[in-house]
C-alpha cells in the first residue's frame, strides 16, 4: 500500500504560480510511476503529468507543455508539480497518483494509489 497526500493548492489570480507537493508514505515510494491528474467540477479526470521511478522520464498534457513541472525527490518520498502562468482554465481539483509499476502512464485507471486531492482556483 502506498498513501499519497496532496497539499499546497489554493486561490491565485491567472499569471500567477503555484507548487503542488505530494507526500507518500508506506510502500517503497522511488519504485513506483507518479502522474498527476485533475477534475474539474462536470468534466472528467484528466491526465496532466506523469513521471518514472527514476525522473528521468516526464511527460505531459499539450495544455500545460511549457507552463508545468514535475518533478520527484525519492529521498524525500515526495513528488512536486510547480504550475507557472496559470490560466483559469487550469481550476479543478488536482490528484496525485502512483501506481505498482516503475514506469508512468497516461491513464487514469493504469494507476492503483490516489491522494484525496487538492483545489487549485485561477481567477481572471
Amino acid at each position: 500500500q502506498v498513501q499519497l497526500v496532496e497539499s499546497g493548492g489554493g486561490l491565485v489570480q491567472a499569471g500567477g504560480s503555484l507548487r503542488l507537493s505530494c507526500a507518500a508514505s508506506g510502500r517503497t515510494f522511488s519504485s513506483n510511476g507518479m502522474g498527476w491528474f485533475r477534475q474539474a467540477p462536470g468534466k472528467e479526470r484528466e491526465f496532466v503529468a506523469a513521471i518514472s521511478w527514476s525522473t528521468i522520464n516526464t511527460y505531459y498534457a499539450d495544455s500545460v507543455k511549457g507552463r508545468f513541472t514535475i518533478s520527484r525527490d525519492n529521498a524525500k518520498n515526495t513528488m512536486y508539480l510547480q504550475m507557472n502562468s496559470l490560466k483559469p482554465e487550469d481550476t479543478a481539483v488536482y490528484y496525485c497518483a502512483a501506481r505498482s509499476r516503475s514506469t508512468y502512464a497516461l491513464k487514469w485507471d493504469q494507476y492503483d494509489y490516489w491522494g484525496q486531492g487538492t483545489q487549485v482556483t485561477v481567477s481572471s
